[in-house]
This record gives C-alpha cells, sequence and structure tokens, in this order.
C-alpha cells in the first residue's frame, strides 16, 4: 500500500488553530456558552470559505478534501485541548472546554482528542495529499471512516446518557454535522475503485483450494477472532449488570471504569457487543470459506473503529481524571493492558493478512463449460 506525500497547503492551514485558539481564549465576550457556539461556527465557516478559494481544483476533483482540510484544522484545536488538559500547554482552549463543551475534560475525553490530534491528522494529510496528486486514498478511508464513527458515535451517546447530560451546551448541535459526515464520505470512499492486484486466476484457484488447517496464520486469526468474540459477549454482559459471580468479580477486579457515571465505557462495550461481535463471528467465516471479498474492505473499517476505541479505553481507565475508585487496581493492570491491547492489536492483523495475501478473498475464477466458451473467443 503506497503511501502518498503529505498535503503541504493543508498542514499549514491547520497550523492556524494556534494563534486562532489562543487569540479566542483572551476574548471576554467568549465567556457565554451560545457566543461560543456562534464564534466556533463562524470560524469553520470562514475556514471551509478559505480551503475553497485556494483549492477549487483540488475539491472540484474530489469534495472530501474540503472536509479533510477542515477537519485537519480541528484535529490541532483537539491536540491542543488534550495537552491543555494534562497540563502541558496553557492559555488556549480553556474557553471552550469551560462554556462550549465541558465533557471534553473528561478522561475520555482527553484521549479521543489525542486521537483526533494524531492518528486522524496523519489520515486527513495523507488523503488530502492523495486528492492533489490524483492518486488513490481507498485503504486509508476505510480506516478512518471505522475510526471517527466509532469515535463519534460514542462520545455523542455517553454525552447525552452520562452525568454531563446536564452539561449540554449550544456547541454540542456543531457536532450534529459530523454524524452525517461519515454516511457521506463512506459512500464515496466506498465507491473507489480498489487498488489492483497481481493475483492471476492460478494463484487464486491455489490459494482457495487449502483448508484451513494449511494456512496455520488464518488459523490463528480464526481463534483469535472466536476468543475476542467471547471477551466482547462477557464485557457486553458486565455492563448490563449480569448477576453472575464471574461478571461481579471482573467489574470490580479488573475494569472498575466500566462503572463509571459518565457512561463512556459502557456505550463502548454496547456498540462492541452489537457491531464487533457480529463481524467477529462473520470474520471468521470468510476466513474458512473463500470467497468473501467483502472482508479486506470491513476490516480495515472495524480495525480503525477498534484501534480507536481501545485506545481511549485503555487511556482513559488509568488516567488521572478517571476517579481513583474506577481506576485499573495496580494488582490487575498487567492482566488488564494485556488483554486490551491483543484486542486492539487482533484487528489490525486481520487487515494487514487481507491486503498482503488478498487471493484467498478473490471471487472464485468461473469453471466449466463457461470458461471454456470464454477461452475459445
Amino acid at each position: 500500500m503506497d503511501i502518498p506525500p503529505l498535503a503541504g497547503k493543508i498542514a499549514a492551514l491547520s497550523l492556524s488553530a494556534l494563534p486562532v485558539s489562543y487569540a479566542l481564549n483572551h476574548v471576554s465576550a467568549l465567556s457565554h456558552p451560545l457566543w461560543v457556539a456562534l464564534m466556533s461556527a463562524l470560524i469553520l465557516g470562514l475556514l471551509f470559505v478559505a480551503v475553497y478559494s485556494l483549492s477549487h481544483g483540488e475539491i472540484s476533483y474530489d469534495p472530501l478534501y474540503a472536509v479533510f482540510a477542515v477537519f485537519a484544522f480541528t484535529s490541532v484545536v483537539d491536540l491542543i485541548i488534550a495537552l491543555q488538559e494534562d497540563g502541558y500547554v496553557v492559555g488556549f482552549m480553556d474557553f471552550y472546554t469551560k462554556e462550549g463543551e465541558p465533557y471534553l475534560r473528561t478522561a475520555h475525553g482527553v484521549f479521543i482528542c489525542y486521537w483526533d490530534g494524531t492518528v486522524h491528522y496523519l489520515l486527513y494529510l495523507v488523503m488530502a495529499g492523495a486528492i492533489c496528486r490524483r492518486k488513490r486514498y481507498r485503504n486509508f478511508g476505510l480506516y478512518w471512516l471505522g475510526s471517527f464513527a466509532m469515535s463519534i458515535l460514542v462520545f455523542l451517546t455517553g454525552n447525552i446518557l452520562g452525568k454531563y447530560s446536564s452539561e449540554i451546551r449550544p456547541a454540542f448541535f456543531l457536532t450534529i454535522p459530523y454524524l452525517l459526515v461519515p454516511c457521506w464520505a463512506g459512500v464515496r470512499v466506498f465507491s473507489q475503485p480498489r487498488a489492483p492486484t497481481c493475483c492471476t486466476a492460478n494463484t487464486v484457484q491455489e490459494e482457495q483450494r487449502k483448508g484451513l488447517l494449511q494456512r496455520p496464520a488464518d488459523l490463528a486469526l480464526v481463534i483469535y477472532l472466536i476468543l475476542a468474540g467471547f471477551f466482547t459477549l462477557f464485557r457486553g454482559l458486565v455492563v448490563l449488570d449480569c448477576p453472575t459471580d464471574s461478571c461481579f468479580v471482573y467489574i470490580y477486579q479488573y475494569e472498575p471504569y466500566l462503572r463509571d457515571p459518565v457512561a463512556y465505557p459502557k456505550v463502548q462495550m454496547l456498540m462492541y457487543m452489537f457491531y464487533v461481535l457480529p463481524f467477529c463471528g462473520l470474520a471468521a467465516y470468510a476466513l474458512t470459506f473463500p470467497g468473501c471479498s467483502w472482508l479486506p474492505d470491513w476490516a480495515l473499517v472495524f480495525a480503525g473503529a477498534i484501534g480507536q476505541a481501545q485506545f481511549s479505553h485503555m487511556g482513559a481507565s488509568m488516567h488521572l481524571r478517571t476517579p481513583f475508585t474506577y481506576r485499573v487496581p495496580e494488582d490487575t493492570w498487567g492482566c488488564f493492558f494485556v488483554c486490551n491491547l491483543l484486542y486492539a492489536l487482533g484487528p489490525h492483523l486481520l487487515a494487514y493478512r487481507c491486503l498482503q495475501w488478498p487471493a484467498f478473498f478473490h471471487q472464485p475464477p468461473p469453471s466449466g463449460p463457461i470458461a471454456l466458451h470464454k477461452k475459445q473467443h
């Protein structure tokens, strides 16, 4: 998978978030939630106009260029928020975290800002750079789509259902476009042509003749998916207050963060149970039976989703902003870290396997009279 050069123009424009946020932080009028929301909307509108006027050709070629440019700016803002909440910088975004979105000051909010300000930011630069050079970015787009969708769904749902539901301000409604963009972007990314592969018909036939026991890497992935499915179901039952002793022991001795009233961890586990659990079963099927051409794409989507979710969940479980009673106990820290790290690593290994050796997932070549007829003509 070729990595296109980064978009220098977008990078330069996104760094304007530093002086803009610093200046706005010292405007006394931004001490009211409504003014914070209006000013934020105005800045995003002006930013879109600037991007459109500077990059009309790129936007005409692919409208997602404008989305990536605006989101790159907000990613820098999110990184500033995370660094400020952890005490590394001061005097930039106090006005927004106090009067705009106070739930960004939670441990979960801090870590989704870190992820958005690093991983998402690099993805925006890579995808915008690919558009500038008229190159493919489908695989990067699928990973971003899963990561972005998981982040926003858990965050918004947790804001509404958790203890910060009474702290929702007008700036919250600026996140509504974030729900619509993944739908539109997903359609455009999935509609892009896949990168060509060098698999010949003989290679596909030879690979698809092998049973699961003849493919040890796939066998290991199937075992992982089965175990991950059981782990997903177990944690879903835990947050649903399953009365069994094992669930009680787990939530109090291994992951007490699941009881945190901010609701983000509970929503996250339910997202896993309703979406990741079925995917584990379907992916295990696709690794067993050939011709499931959908798996490479969806493996990337779920790798992005689970990577983002596990980063935020693991970080928030141990962060100082999480109350001490909900943090991972020191004596179970190793078990917690290993289990959650493997849970995050597995989907990435699955996506890597699908991209590097895709022959097993190709549609089987036609055989019999149809193939003979094609050869004759």
